[in-house]
């Protein structure tokens, strides 16, 4: 039996997916509870939680309530004393960021924790930055030969657009996450509109060659690829609003493929999660064309982690509870650093 650990659950935080990270957190918090840890949960923008609101999280899911106006993320102000010198936090083993988005899964919560000195869960400030920005990730997919849609970088003419990528064609803002700003244009009427609704998220923009097929993901756990799982939305893509609310897609594990394209999967998802340096976890996502070609989109290094979340639900279908699968995630990140107990305090 592993022996219990102090682990800091990191949420919140006051990024457009904050809704969803909150949910994933405090998952994730009683998840390592149930494994016999003594688990603290922490709003980037709020500070430490009580069980009382944590309870509340899970029994009434997730609103859409912003921070309050005066809430200023640590992320952002670069303070991690929040971290370091609460007494709340003191002796803590290892902190589990279970953030989704901007700050928290850009590279720069990665930095912040290096820079203070405290042990953490998932991939490091290279890995998360080059995930993050699907501009630079692409390009190296394609030097790796790990096949990718065709793109072009912003700004761009509808003319320009169309002949060097066709419609229809997907608009994104290349570091966005959760389909937050992508759009799918199939009628140049569309255009500006798809240009602007990107731009509400970021400056930059990423053209990118529609593929229509079946949408595959794979979940890496350490150096093991997941069952691969399919995912049938109700509306053409899988957006936002298919992802998060019930009813809206069917995702199906293991998914029902051939069994080489499982395993062809598997191993270009492997592929990627090297390529950008991840660590512990990620997700991979994928388009199959209608030759059963496979197309890599973009990897996760932070993916959702509820219990019915994309990775979670693949590791289930390879026998992994998804208390195991967070307990697997702390103990393989733990296994980088010191042996768990000989720091005094959250740095390590």
């Amino acid at each position: 039996m592993n022996e219990a650990l102090k682990i800091v659950v990191l949420m919140g935080g006051t990024s457009e997916e904050r809704e969803v990270s909150l949910a994933s957190g405090s998952q994730v918090a009683r998840a390592l509870e149930s494994r016999g840890h003594e688990v603290v949960c922490v709003d980037t923008a709020r500070g430490v939680l009580t069980d009382i609101e944590v309870d509340r999280l899970l029994r009434e899911g997730v609103g859409r309530e912003a921070p309050p106006p005066e809430a200023m993320d640590l992320l952002e102000t670069g303070d991690t004393t929040l971290l370091t010198r609460n007494p709340e936090l003191e002796n803590t083993d290892i902190v589990f960021p279970a953030l989704h988005g901007g700050t928290g899964e850009d590279g720069t919560l990665q930095v912040l924790l290096e820079l203070a000195g405290i042990r953490f869960a998932g991939s490091d400030r290279l890995g998360c930055t080059l995930a993050m920005d699907k501009e630079v990730s692409k390009n190296l997919f394609r030097s790796a030969g790990i096949p990718t849609p065709d793109w072009l970088p912003g700004p761009a003419s509808l003319e320009e657009v169309a002949a060097r990528l066709g419609l229809p064609v997907i608009v994104k803002p290349p570091s966005g996450g959760s389909t937050l700003g992508l759009s799918l244009v199939q009628d140049p009427g569309e255009f500006d509109a798809a240009i602007d609704d990107a731009h509400r998220y970021e400056d930059r923009i990423l053209f990118e060659r529609y593929v229509p097929g079946r949408e595959l993901t794979v979940g890496i756990l350490g150096s093991e690829a997941l069952p691969v799982g399919e995912i049938i939305p109700a509306h053409t893509l899988f957006d936002y609003e298919c992802k998060y609310q019930p009813g809206l897609a069917q995702e199906i594990f293991p998914a029902d493929i051939p069994e080489a394209l499982a395993s062809r999967l598997q191993e270009l998802a492997l592929e990627v999660h090297r390529c950008l340096f991840l660590r512990d976890f990620s997700r991979v996502d994928f388009i199959v064309d209608e030759a059963n070609e496979p197309w890599c989109l973009e990897a996760n290094a932070l993916p959702g982690l509820t219990a019915q979340s994309l990775l979670p639900r693949a590791a289930a279908a390879a026998g992994i509870p998804f208390p195991e699968l967070c307990e697997r995630i702390v103990r393989l990140a733990l296994s980088r650093y010191a042996p768990a107990g000989t720091s005094s305090g959250p740095s390590g």
